[in-house]
């Protein structure tokens, strides 16, 4: 007979996982289902590094929560001893006629996060690999930095199934039925399992979900790349990680990494991507490389060698770029975790508290009312799928 479970979580990626954990933490018999086998290429979590910085836009709920996870993070390392963050540092260069860091600066403040803002000249002095014009400025965070971002996964998993979770791997599910108090899920291969509540963080695949749940959420294809650079200049011993802001685009990266070569990617634009569809692989738009490659030759001109490697993954967007961390407005015992929109998994540690706490006691001392389902006066939901 198949075991009933207090909460079953279907998607375990970065937020699923780490929910996971809590909630098998705090003593709840939880399963976390997966279509895959975490951690994995088909999310939004390979790639092996993500930024993780402090001074957020979007108000001081970001900032605080940024600041949640960061603790979360270390608090994981502490327990587990594996090495998840590096404190590099993170300078983001901006075109002040086009973006700017200072309306977020009085949060900053308030939440006691260090920064510093440099003039270009400053910028090109402490690091001479950049080349930005004049009227540009950076703002540095020293506190800030990179998490390994596949080791996170596995690291949450393994003290998730420690902490006496179960999970499913290479598991789709197909179906899901509410009662009053209760969730049936039932998988591709014919097995039904029932729980009390239910979490669904299902990142890109949200629409295989319908009509079960139908979020305002559109999978993008997305590109990075790796560039043979100097060591000396992009190395990881001398250089931070970094997001570029002008009107040519929105671009991040990271040092070199153990000789892997600087690691770029562009954060707005890219084609849309449905569930199912064959990923067509790096290098098979000319763009892959191309967008990357101009974007060095013009800011970090000696970081633009050989292409040593490409990478295929996929963000979740919502309209806004907003998360979703709402209950389904249709059953109190489902909650619905999606669309991080290419800057959720910073925060992945957070939000799988803030779920297992939801999931508790329906209850966060976060404020995540910005996350509400409801600014979506057109969202579509039906009671089953």
């Amino acid at each position: 007979m198949t075991p009933f479970y207090d909460v079953i979580i279907v998607g375990a990626g970065s937020m699923g996982m780490s929910a996971g954990y809590y909630l098998a933490r705090s003593g709840l018999k939880t399963l976390m289902i997966d279509a895959f086998d975490p951690p994995h290429t088909e999310g939004s979590h390979h790639g092996e590094s993500r930024l993780i910085r402090h001074v957020y836009s979007g108000g001081p709920d970001y900032i605080a929560m940024a600041l949640l996870a960061q603790n979360l993070w270390q608090e994981l390392e502490d327990i587990t001893g594996n090495n998840l963050f590096v404190r590099s540092g993170v300078i983001n260069l901006f075109d002040p006629e086009f973006h700017t860091f200072r309306d977020r600066l009085t949060h900053a403040d308030d939440a006691g996060v260090r920064y510093e803002m440099l003039r270009a000249n400053e910028v090109m002095k402490r690091w001479s690999g950049i080349t930005i014009p004049e009227h540009y400025e950076g703002m540095y965070e020293p506190d800030a930095g990179y998490l390994f971002s596949e080791r996170c996964i596995q690291t949450y998993r393994q003290a998730a199934e420690q902490a006496g979770a179960t999970l499913l791997t290479h598991t789709p599910v197909e179906h899901v039925e509410c009662g009053p108090q209760s969730v049936s899920v039932k998988t591709a291969g014919g097995d039904t399992y029932h729980a009390s509540k239910l979490i669904l963080s299902t990142g890109a695949w949200f629409q295989t979900l319908k009509p079960f749940v139908d979020l305002p959420i559109r999978a993008v294809r997305k590109t990075v790349g790796w560039f043979d650079a100097p060591e000396a200049l992009f190395g990881e011993e001398h250089f931070p990680g970094f997001t570029i802001s002008e009107r040519e685009g929105i671009y991040y990266g990271f040092p070199s990494i153990g000789g892997a070569g600087v690691k770029i990617g562009r954060h707005d634009t890219g084609p849309t991507w449905t569930p199912g569809e064959q990923q067509t692989p790096f290098g098979a738009e000319e763009t892959d490389e191309g967008e990357l490659r101009r974007l060095l030759e013009l800011r970090m001109p000696q970081a633009a060698g050989q292409l040593k490697r490409g990478s295929v993954c996929k963000y979740e967007m919502t309209p806004d770029e907003d998360f979703i961390i709402d209950r389904h407005p249709l059953h109190e015992h489902v909650w619905l975790a999606g669309g991080f929109s290419g800057h959720g998994f910073k925060f992945a540690s957070a939000i799988g508290q803030i779920l297992s706490d939801l999931v508790q006691t329906g209850h966060t001392d976060q404020d995540i009312g910005r996350f509400a389902l409801s600014r979506f006066a057109k969202t579509g939901i039906s009671s089953s799928l």
